[in-house]
């Protein structure tokens, strides 16, 4: 996928960039696929307003992906690329032997024609699904699945992937994108590759309009409120939280900058070799 820009004949194309859609093949989804997508606007079952600057956007239909893999030893073969504006990543159709069709994750470089498959006995080629202990230490893969047989959980978004770094005890070591080592099950199933459209963090919206149809609405700037409606509101100029020199909070208090959210004793740290941003 490649970076389109625009002559800048307005003051919105100026910084504006979208994708070239170069690699999509199909543009109207499979119906037998599809299922209707409920927003909330940001609201909970009372209509109470639970998550802030959400809202409207265009109508979308759920694309439902296959996360299980779980026809083992059947050859699927890719019948087309598909746009899915539901995630970052772009979607591939199969189609198996008994025309039964379903959606991945479309890996780099997955082309119209490719045959992929999923089992313990497949070769580690692009886009096959394979559990952790059949696969070559360095390969690096997504779609990785946290517990045997629930599907994939992390490495799913746009440009990303997770590399293997080795076994130990019933467990693989995976190095994740965020910089993380964490011990998985070696019988969790992952797909090998890295995950497609890989310039997507690339895209400039150009306008706010184009955010409004992602479905997302503006944002006030803490500084500009009043004290009463904020931590940092208030002061005479552009003060830090009403002319001290407080650091940045939410709304309720909680620190926002160099405060760890995740909580102390959670069941998980045991999987966790080596954090993220380790100092």
């Amino acid at each position: 996928m490649a970076v389109k820009t625009f002559r800048p004949v307005t003051p919105t194309l100026r910084y504006k960039t979208s994708s070239d859609f170069a690699e999509i093949t199909k543009s109207e989804p499979e119906k037998s696929l599809l299922q209707p997508k409920k927003r909330s606007g940001g609201r909970n079952n009372r209509g109470r307003k639970t998550a802030r600057h959400r809202g409207g956007g265009h109508k979308r239909h759920y694309r439902i992906i296959d996360w299980k893999r779980n026809r083992h030893g059947e050859t699927a073969k890719v019948i087309a690329i598909e746009y899915d504006p539901n995630r970052t990543a772009n979607i591939a159709l199969l189609e198996y032997p008994d025309t039964q069709r379903a959606y991945i994750v479309a890996p780099v470089g997955i082309k119209v024609g490719a045959k992929v498959v999923s089992g313990p006995d497949v070769k580690p080629d692009l886009g096959n699904s394979l559990p952790l202990n059949k696969i070559p230490l360095g390969q690096s893969i997504h779609n990785i699945e946290l517990m045997p047989g629930r599907g994939a959980q992390i490495v799913r978004s746009a440009g990303s992937s997770a590399t293997l770094m080795g076994y130990s005890g019933g467990y693989a070591q995976i190095k994740l994108p965020s910089g993380e080592i964490r011990r998985v099950h070696s019988t969790c199933y992952a797909t090998i590759g890295q995950v497609g459209n890989t310039q997507h963090e690339k895209i400039k919206l150009g306008k706010a309009g184009r955010s409004r149809w992602l479905g997302r609405r503006p944002q006030t700037r803490a500084m500009v409120m009043n004290p009463v409606d904020h931590p940092m509101g208030g002061g005479e100029a552009k003060s830090k939280s009403g002319g001290g020199r407080k650091h940045p909070k939410s709304p309720w208090g909680q620190i926002a900058k160099g405060f760890r959210t995740r909580q102390k004793h959670k069941p998980s740290d045991k999987f966790i070799v080596e954090r993220k941003n380790k100092k």
